[in-house]
């Protein structure tokens, strides 16, 4: 079947992602053959990407809208609170992803007739029906944490006559029972690859996953090769940003952590780097992700800009140091340090590395994780490597 044959914004859709060689057509008669619709609720939230805003689309209210999103290249959030409420809350916890991201990813994990792959996070069950439709009913197990949603994606994979072995589970465990897999696939974002995940993949496997650090929400995905030994590694292969796995997420105890005392005791200085060398201009910036990658245990905000100012706060994960750095247009922002580390310098350090690498994207970067759980990063060569 060709995206011709689909119908409309389907078939729109389908034309879009192979014109981008998204799409590639070992995988056209699962996208064809597997709606993304079947795998939504009723009730659900897209993300307007023209306006920025999450919208709440009823089925049951409006039919037609609801189908529009659900044929368009948007992600659409599926859960709200870890489940606590019926949505909109305050946090997003579960998503069916876009369309262009889940084809990227499974273009990227090249699985090949006759392997067993390992989901982490079933979510909506649209991408562990895509596997199975492509592998067979045996090939293809998914663990989901959450209960209810790992039953209502079992309810959907049967109706489609696509269930493969659906468990509930805490998926950084991975499944040692049904070991060893040719593949691991992650729908959530991830700040650790554990180490369980290498001792279920065979030597060559692979392990494709969302990754990146708490510096900022910002992923990318990591396509990591099994070696003999358990060690894995290999290149980030693009940006995207996922809903964190949950004992993986954040964990930030507010600005008046930091600044109980405010900030009379901080050290005073100013810098000749702008808002615009620091933040750049896009949602997925490669200057952001490289800072993370080399500033570790640092989580950063950017607050709204206001009489001419911007605020850049940055805050370390491991002790009380903090740094906040004041743009203004028309003059050096001002800067504050307190805290045992200087994390502005650090800040600073890193976006001057990456400047004079030749300001490289995320394809550049690597990732190297041991069994143990160390984890280096590394650019271009995993012979110039550092922890993080």
């Amino acid at each position: 079947m060709t995206p011709t044959e689909l119908p409309g914004e389907r078939s729109e859709l389908g034309r879009s992602l192979l014109e981008r060689k998204i799409l590639t057509s070992d995988w056209m008669p699962s996208f064809a053959a597997v709606p993304r619709t079947a795998f939504l609720p009723d009730l659900m939230w897209p993300f307007d990407m023209d306006t920025g805003t999450t919208l709440t689309v009823d089925r049951r209210q409006d039919p037609d809208r609801w189908q529009q999103y659900a044929d368009m290249d948007v992600p659409i959030v599926t859960q709200w609170d870890d489940g606590a409420n019926d949505g909109p809350g305050t946090v997003p916890t579960s998503s069916a992803s876009m369309p262009s991201v889940v084809f990227r990813m499974l273009r990227d994990l090249d699985v090949e007739p006759g392997q067993r792959i390992l989901e982490i996070g079933t979510g909506t069950g649209w991408n562990a029906a895509l596997l199975t439709h492509r592998l067979g009913l045996k090939h293809t197990t998914s663990i989901e944490i959450d209960p209810n949603m790992a039953h209502q994606a079992r309810a959907r994979l049967a109706a489609q006559g696509l269930l493969s072995l659906v468990l509930t589970g805490d998926g950084t465990l991975g499944d040692p029972v049904g070991a060893p897999y040719d593949r691991i696939i992650a729908t959530a974002g991830l700040r650790r690859i554990p180490g369980a995940w290498l001792e279920q993949v065979a030597p060559g496997g692979v392990i494709l996953a969302p990754f990146g650090t708490h510096y900022s929400n910002a992923d990318s995905t990591v396509r990591l090769t099994v070696g003999d030994r358990g060690e894995a590694q290999g290149h980030f292969t693009g940006p995207v940003e996922f809903m964190k796995l949950r004992g993986q997420r954040l964990l930030f105890h507010g600005h008046a952590a930091y600044l109980g005392d405010g900030m009379g005791g901080a050290a005073r200085s100013t810098t000749k780097v702008t808002e615009e060398e620091l933040l750049g201009e896009g949602r997925f910036e490669s200057r952001t992700f490289a800072i993370g990658l080399r500033v570790r245990g640092c989580h950063h905000t950017v607050a709204n800009e206001r009489d001419g100012s911007r605020p850049v706060w940055f805050y370390g994960l491991g002790d009380d140091s903090w740094a906040c750095v004041m743009f203004h247009d028309g003059r050096e922002a001002d800067v504050w340090q307190g805290g045992p580390r200087k994390l502005w310098d650090e800040v600073s350090e890193a976006l001057g590395w990456w400047r004079a690498a030749d300001e490289p994207g995320v394809e550049r970067f690597g990732l190297t994780v041991a069994r143990d759980g160390r984890q280096r990063a590394w650019l271009d060569s995993p012979d110039d490597d550092w922890p993080l």
